[in-house]
C-alpha cells in the first residue's frame, strides 16, 4: 500500500485499496498479477460468470494451449494471491466516486472498498439466436471463432448461420479449416451479386430458408433443420452471437461509449482509460473480438500504467507539500 492509502482516515465497514479490480477473468487477475508485483493493495470482486465457461479448452495462448479455461483461471487466481492480491467471490454493486477522485465500490455481499482507480473488467454476455437446441451445444460443436476451435473440427462438415454482421465473411473465413462449409442464410438479408460469386470461388454451398432446430444424436449434433422441415446434415456449427457488454457500471458513472459494428461499447484508450478519470476497462468489456490472449495483455498494460500513474502522482503530491510547507514557513 502507498503511504498515500495508508494514511487515509478509514471506517469499519470499508477497506482502502490502491486498486481495485471488477472482475477475475483472464483481463482482470493478469492486471492483478502486475499490479501486485508492484506492491500495491489489490482487491479482485469475481462474479464467476467467465464468458468461455462452455469451452472445455481454450486455444491459441501460447504455453496455454489446450487447457481448460477453469484450470486457467485456477493458476492465476493462485498467481496472484502470492503477491498479496486479495480475492473476494462477490459481485459489484455500485462504483461511486467520492468527490475527491477515489471511489467507493459496493458489493453484493454487505461490504465496501475505497478504490484510488477501479479498473472494470466484467466483459460481456452472447446473446445467441433463438434457434432450438443451440444453447445447449454451445460451446461445443456450436462455436463461434475458428481460431479459437477451427483446429480441433478441421476437415468436419462445417455450418455457418448467416449474420447480418458478418454471416458472409465467416463463411469465407472457415473454408481455410474444412472445404466442406455450408452457409445457412437463416433471417440475412440477401446475397449480392459480388458475394454470390466470392461464396461461390471458395466452394461454399448456400442454403435458403429460416433455421429452425439442431438435429443430435447420442450427444452429437447431426443435422440443422430449416423451417420447410428439410435437414442438412452438419457435424459443426459456427454462429456469431449478438453480444452486450457488461457496462452498467461504466454507464452509471458516465462513461463515454463508442459505436461498433457489433453495438456500443465502453471508448477506451490504447492502455485501457476510459472517459472517466481513474477508471480503466479491459477485455471484453470493450469489445467482443478479444481473446484470452489478449485480454490478458491488456490487462497486463492496464495494470503497468495504473502503477505508473499513482508513483509519478504519489511523488509530486509530496513535491507540492514540500512546496506548501516551505511557503508557510
Amino acid at each position: 500500500m502507498t503511504q498515500a492509502a495508508g494514511n487515509r482516515k478509514n471506517d469499519s465497514t470499508s477497506t482502502v485499496y490502491d486498486v481495485v479490480v471488477v472482475g477475475g477473468g483472464a483481463a482482470g487477475l493478469s492486471a492483478g498479477l502486475v499490479l501486485g508485483r508492484s506492491r500495491r493493495r489489490v482487491l479482485i470482486v469475481d462474479a464467476g460468470e467467465p464468458r468461455n465457461a462452455p469451452a472445455a479448452h481454450m486455444q491459441g495462448y501460447l504455453s496455454r494451449d489446450g487447457m481448460p479455461p477453469a484450470e486457467f483461471l485456477a493458476v492465476g487466481r493462485r498467481e496472484v494471491e502470492a503477491y498479496g492480491v486479495e480475492l473476494a467471490d462477490d459481485r459489484v454493486t455500485a462504483v461511486r466516486p467520492d468527490g475527491a477522485g477515489e471511489f467507493e465500490v459496493d458489493l453484493a455481499g454487505g461490504r465496501s472498498a475505497h478504490a484510488r482507480r477501479v479498473v472494470v473488467a466484467t466483459g460481456l454476455v452472447d446473446e445467441l439466436p433463438p434457434v432450438r437446441g443451440l444453447a445447449e451445444r454451445w460451446g461445443r460443436d456450436v462455436l463461434h471463432c475458428p481460431y479459437c476451435h477451427g483446429w480441433e473440427v478441421r476437415d468436419e462438415a462445417f455450418g455457418v448461420i448467416a449474420s447480418p454482421v458478418t454471416g458472409v465473411h465467416q463463411a469465407l473465413l472457415v473454408t481455410q479449416w474444412s472445404k466442406d462449409v455450408t452457409l445457412f442464410l437463416h433471417t440475412a438479408r440477401e446475397l449480392t451479386a459480388e458475394d454470390r460469386e466470392r461464396l461461390d470461388a471458395a466452394g461454399v454451398t448456400v442454403v435458403e430458408g429460416e433455421v429452425t432446430a439442431l438435429d443430435v444424436t447420442d450427444d452429437r449434433l447431426t443435422g440443422v433443420r430449416l423451417a420447410d422441415g428439410r435437414v442438412v446434415p452438419r457435424s459443426v456449427l459456427f454462429v456469431e452471437a449478438g453480444t452486450t457488454p457488461r457496462d452498467d457500471l461504466l454507464t452509471g458513472l458516465g462513461a463515454d461509449t463508442q459505436d461498433t459494428p457489433f453495438g456500443p461499447y465502453p471508448a477506451v484508450d490504447a492502455a485501457g482509460r476510459t472517459s472517466v478519470p481513474g477508471v480503466w476497462a479491459v477485455g471484453n468489456a470493450t469489445g467482443p473480438k478479444v481473446q484470452v490472449i489478449s485480454a490478458a495483455a491488456a490487462g497486463y498494460q492496464a495494470g503497468l500504467m495504473i502503477n505508473h500513474e499513482l508513483v509519478l502522482g504519489d511523488i509530486d503530491e509530496t513535491v507540492a507539500a514540500r512546496r506548501r510547507a516551505k511557503g508557510r514557513a
